[in-house]
């Protein structure tokens, strides 16, 4: 499932726009990364078995790092969960988060 035109329209201006005159490489588009980082978060497949129709696994996960770090990826999910809320699609009044916490293994890193 990759990301449709009307979701998109919501999503694209809450991303930072890419960067211009950039040496090196040309920057993937942020449409086909988040594809991508999607891909990788709905799955829980590991990075490196992205599918080669998305950007590299290694520009996927630094965007991912990135957004995750600058706070995009929490605007884009706080607007959209305002957006389901007012669409009466969705009642956060009611929801719970559970996690389990486990110290990692000596020389394992995520």
């Amino acid at each position: 499932m990759e990301l449709g035109d009307k979701e998109w329209e919501i999503i694209e201006p809450l991303l930072p726009e890419l960067p211009k005159d950039v040496r090196g490489r040309p920057w993937r588009g942020n449409r086909e990364v988040l594809d991508g980082i999607l891909w990788v978060l709905r799955t829980g497949a590991p990075w490196r078995d992205l599918p080669e129709k998305y950007p590299p696994y290694q520009t996927c996960h630094r965007r991912f790092q990135q957004w995750s770090s600058d706070g995009t990826l929490e605007r884009v999910q706080m607007t959209l969960t305002e957006m389901l809320e007012k669409r009466k699609k969705i009642n956060m009044s009611e929801c719970s988060i559970d996690a389990k916490f486990v110290p990692a293994k000596k020389g394992v890193s995520v």
